[in-house]
């Protein structure tokens, strides 16, 4: 999988690719990012790629010409025979989640869109861009950390960047549910202590008390994931 990122901040987006799982995935070959920045392609004397909005309004818009322009950069480093698509990180967009991260990592690869200012003009999203895609509903400086964590969520499906499938399937969300509450060494810390059912070593009832765990605390703190999982959904 290889992720083309277009951003004013590369420097910015490529600090926390660089580290943990993601920046282990990088280094084994399971995944690629590359960062673009948008700027190389101002085309004038101070790298300018933003100016003010038509028809008035406060701050600065950025400009279609170094966007589509540096999308052509990027395409040019894409085998023509390989699937891909080009997501702007928007407020704009559909909410991210499991089942779109799941239907991202089928790309070969996914170009990335980072805004900033006030936005980008409509003719480069017209242009360029697939699909806008948020993070949620709330406001951001700019799309280099909505950037990351959809390089992260995609990431973690990709064959080898985790150790099993296992590792994402149960695990919150993932599953349908939140996952079931668990515990490590020591086995009483303040009072509190370790269920005796996970020290049994019965598979079978361990299993059976982690599925109820998970959709009591479905139940308790999401009945909106609930409600999916009893329609089928994810």
């Amino acid at each position: 999988m290889n992720f083309h990122i277009m951003t004013l901040f590369p420097d910015m987006v490529e600090t926390v690719l660089s580290e943990s799982v993601i920046g282990r995935a990088r280094q084994a070959g399971f995944i690629s990012v590359k960062e673009y920045d948008i700027r190389d392609h101002a085309n004038n004397k101070h790298n300018k790629v933003d100016d003010s909005p038509y028809g008035g309004g406060k701050g600065m818009l950025m400009a279609a010409p170094p966007i589509c322009e540096c999308h052509a950069e990027v395409l040019s480093n894409i085998p023509d025979d390989h699937s891909r698509l080009t997501v702007y990180m928007s407020p704009k967009g559909r909410i991210l989640d499991q089942t779109t991260a799941e239907r991202l990592s089928a790309y070969d690869d996914l170009i990335i869109l980072c805004g900033h200012y006030e936005g980008i003009d409509e003719r480069a999203i017209e242009e360029v861009v697939d699909e806008q895609i948020s993070v949620g509903d709330y406001v951001l400086t700019g799309g280099e950390l909505p950037a990351c964590i959809l390089v992260d969520c995609v990431s973690r499906l990709i064959p080898g960047v985790l150790a099993d499938s296992v590792c994402y399937e149960d695990e919150s969300i993932a599953s349908g549910l939140l996952e079931y509450p668990q515990y490590t060494r020591p086995y009483e810390y303040r009072g509190r202590t370790v269920p005796d059912v996970l020290l049994s070593g019965h598979h079978e009832n361990v299993a059976k008390w982690r599925a109820e765990q998970s959709y009591l605390l479905t139940e308790k703190y999401r009945p909106d994931l609930l409600e999916k999982y009893k329609n089928g959904e994810k």
